[in-house]
Formats: structure tokens, C-alpha cells, sequence
């Protein structure tokens, strides 16, 4: 593919001017208020040569066979300090605006089909302190990362005043702007079962090594080119130290489950013992008051200090703007959310076939007082067991076929929109063959309209 059109080279200097606007990183969603600057790049030798050194950050790379870590590797390997550069990297187009920073697509240039890579930039000269600490701690988080359902580190560049850092690029936008495409906003439960669990799967990974995430909401959300997810945005997170345990338990004794396997074994009196691995922050402590208003935890709003319960209660509002279309302490204004949220009243649930089980979910984790909500103990293996996620085979959870969107609606001369464009141009092709036969025959043709209209099942 081809960008040049975008930036074109230029033997001494490559630079990109703008101005920042109002939105969020992948998403126009009115929930993040977002710093407005202005931001000047230039991507040239004397920038990235004169400057601190960059890579500070060590990053992971354990799956070898990635090509995005091919294409890295071979950056580097063709760079005379082993260590990619600004002048490595081609801008492409902007793709938002986060509170840090803002993000662009690109590639590599020396390595044509290394695929494409999002470019965090922060101008750290237009950041408070408090920011710049968040870019430091979001670095530092990056470089800890390994999981398919979080981004890779690939680089990070200091070079003058700017920050940058180089991790996936997720092409299919935020579950936000997904969740606004739907009717009603709303996801069916199979595709909100299909993302919750594998964003549970990212929170168990995150906690178990000691990071407590506090920024979940679907614009932070990403989704890959496999349809599967990525988490984004870890600014907000802090780190606290987490002992790891394991050890058999009689199922028995675990949340209630309908797993018909256990409850045969123990109707022919065989006690099942399940092997349980706990890793969670449950001695984490914060009090600072951050993240997005709807997603905030009681004990946030009351500023009596934070944990690891945040996390499982912004996934009991996640899950229910999933299937609700809405989060369940909307109000009027902000000041009137956050007084639902510490107030008594019960959230609403639809009486819908199917969505018992979900409803049960979110009702043990939107339990006010953290120490009793589900999750804050034993982590996810806890909102693992429960009924709502019966089925999930969680070891081969990044195997599973996501969920289709495609949407079927006709225009009004019956054709289905969202045909292919090779479809489209053959639709097309007929259709004027059709019409320069009729104009030279000279008898009327009578012909079935409907042998040049193409349906798409």
C-alpha cells in the first residue's frame, strides 16, 4: 500500500503540524474532557541523533515468530546503534487524540511490509508534573506486557521534548464506536459474553502482576484485525505487590456453578477438588480520584482510599453498557451519577429471556462495600465460575471466533448495501451492458430486472 500522498519524502526534513481536538484516543465519545495543544513533529537525523537516548524502556519480545518483531529485529539490525529511530518510522495519518498525547499510524520505512504500528507521541513540554509522572508509569506498565489481549512495546523514543512509544495498531477502532453502531447501542449476550470474558482474561493477567488497571470503559477497548481485543491506555494504573497462591479446594465449596460435571460426580459421591491459582493485588491502595465518572467505583467517589475492587467493579458496568446500551448510574450530569453511585438505590435490569444470568453477574459485582464484591479475594477465578460464563474454555479463549457485525439493509433500488467492491464493480459492469444493449437493439428488450442484482447472504 502505498501513503506517500499523506507524507510525502523529502532528502532534509519530514514534518507534521496540527492542532489537537476534541476527542478521545479512538473514539468522539463526549466522556473524556482532553487537553487542547499544539503539536509539531519533525522526523529527521538531527533530531533523533542529538537527543536522549532512545529505547530507554526494555521490551518484551517473546513471541519470536511475530512479524511485527521480525520487522523490529531487522530495524534494528540495519540501524548503527541497534536502536530504532524517529527517522525509522513514516507517519501515515492521525488516528486520535488521548490525554497524554496523540496517536498516529505508520510503518517502518526501510522494512516495507512490517505491517503497521500506532505511534503514541506525548509533548512533555505541554504536561503538568502529575502528567508527566503518567508517562512515566505507563511506559513502565508497557514494558511489563505480554499478553495477547494487551499491546506489545516495541519501542520507545525520547527524542528532544517528545516521548514516544511504538505498540499495536488495532485497525477495527474502540468498542465504543461499536457498541454506537448497534440497534438500541446494545450487544447480544453471546458477543457481550465473547468480550467480557476476554477482557476478564487481561484483568486477571494484569492483577496478577500487581497492576490495578482503573480506567476500563469501551473506548479503551480496542479491537484488532482478528476481531479479538486489546486494552489501551494505562496511565491511570498503579502497581502493588501481589503473593501469588495455589491449592486444591473441594468444589463444594466454590460459588455456586451449573457445571453439569461437577454436580454428576458429586451426585455418585465423589468430591471433586479443584485446583485454584490466586494472584491478586487484594493489599493494593490508592487514593487518588481518578478515572471516567460513570466507571467510578463507590469507594472512589467517597474518597476513603481504593484497591483492587475498582477494576471488578468498572467490569460489572462494563458488562452492563454491554447489554444495556447505557451504564446504570446515568444521570443528568455528572454531579447526579456520582450521587447514584454512593447512594442506596437498586440498579434497573430488563426482564429478558437470556439475560438472567448476566443480571446475577452484574449484581455481585456492583456491590457497594468492596470487601463483599465478587472478585476482590480470589480475583477472576471467582467471576470465572460463574453460570454466566458456563461454556467458556478459557486456555483456548484466544482460539474462539469473534463475533460478526456486518450489517444487511437495501438501498432503494433493492440493492444490498455493504457489497464487496469487486461486487459492486460487477453490479455495475452488468448493469451498463445491460443498458447499451437495450439503446442498440431495436426492439424493446424484455428482460428480468432481477438477473443483474446481486445479494450478499
Amino acid at each position: 500500500m502505498e501513503y506517500d500522498n499523506y507524507f510525502p519524502d523529502t532528502d532534509l526534513d519530514l514534518s507534521f503540524t496540527s492542532t489537537t481536538t476534541d476527542r478521545t484516543f479512538t473514539s468522539s465519545s463526549a466522556r473524556s474532557s482532553l487537553a487542547r495543544s499544539s503539536l509539531t513533529l519533525s522526523f529527521n537525523d538531527r533530531l533523533s541523533t542529538t537527543t536522549t537516548p532512545s529505547n530507554t524502556t526494555t521490551t518484551l519480545n517473546h513471541r519470536r515468530y511475530d512479524p511485527h518483531w521480525t520487522s523490529i529485529n531487522a530495524a534494528k539490525t540495519l540501524s548503527s546503534d541497534a536502536r530504532i529511530h524517529l527517522r525509522h518510522l513514516k507517519l501515515i495519518r492521525l488516528l486520535g487524540t488521548g490525554n497524554l498525547g496523540r496517536v498516529f499510524l505508520c510503518h517502518l520505512r526501510d522494512c516495507p511490509n512490517s505491517g503497521e504500528f500506532a505511534l503514541k507521541v506525548i509533548d512533555r513540554d505541554s504536561l503538568t508534573t502529575k502528567k508527566i509522572s503518567n508517562v512515566e508509569i505507563e511506559s513502565e506498565i508497557l514494558s511489563l506486557l505480554d499478553h495477547p489481549f494487551l499491546p506489545n512495546l516495541y519501542a520507545r523514543i525520547d527524542a528532544s521534548h517528545y516521548t514516544c512509544v511504538l505498540i499495536d495498531y488495532c485497525s477495527k477502532g474502540d468498542l465504543h464506536t461499536l457498541l454506537r453502531k448497534q440497534p438500541n447501542h446494545r450487544f447480544s449476550i453471546s458477543s457481550a459474553r465473547f468480550f467480557a470474558s476476554e477482557i476478564l482474561v487481561a484483568l486477571e493477567y494484569l492483577h496478577a502482576i500487581g497492576i490495578v488497571y482503573r480506567d476500563l470503559k469501551p473506548e479503551n477497548v480496542l479491537i484488532r484485525e482478528d476481531g479479538h481485543i486489546m486494552l489501551s491506555d494505562f496511565d491511570l494504573c498503579f502497581k502493588s505487590d501481589v503473593t501469588p497462591s495455589f491449592k486444591s479446594t473441594p468444589a463444594s465449596s466454590l460459588s455456586p456453578s451449573s457445571n453439569r460435571r461437577r454436580l454428576r460426580n458429586h451426585r455418585r459421591g465423589r468430591e471433586e477438588m479443584v485446583a485454584e491459582f490466586a494472584a491478586e493485588p487484594v493489599k493494593a491502595y490508592s487514593r487518588s480520584c481518578v478515572g471516567t465518572h460513570e466507571y467510578l467505583a463507590p469507594e472512589i467517589v467517597a474518597g476513603n482510599g481504593h484497591g483492587n475492587g475498582v477494576d471488578w467493579w468498572a467490569f460489572g458496568v462494563f458488562l452492563y453498557e454491554m447489554l444495556y446500551g447505557t451504564t446504570p448510574f446515568k444521570g443528568l450530569n455528572k454531579e447526579q451519577t456520582l450521587h447514584k453511585i454512593v447512594s442506596n438505590d437498586d440498579v434497573a435490569f430488563f426482564e429478558e429471556e437470556g439475560l438472567e444470568e448476566a443480571n446475577d453477574l452484574i449484581k455481585m459485582l456492583l456491590v457497594k462495600d468492596s470487601s463483599k464484591r465478587l472478585g476482590c479475594v480470589k480475583g477472576a477465578q471467582d467471576i470465572k465460575r460463574h453460570r454466566f460464563f458456563d461454556g467458556i474454555n478459557w486456555p483456548l479463549i484466544r482460539n474462539y471466533k469473534p463475533p460478526e457485525f456486518g450489517k444487511k439493509s437495501k438501498s432503494r433500488d433493492g440493492y444490498v448495501s455493504g457489497l464487496s467492491s469487486s461486487l459492486r464493480r460487477r453490479k455495475w459492469l452488468w448493469l451498463a451492458l445491460a443498458k447499451l444493449l437495450r439503446r442498440r437493439s431495436n426492439s424493446k428488450i424484455q428482460s428480468n430486472s432481477n438477473y443483474y442484482r446481486y445479494y450478499v447472504e
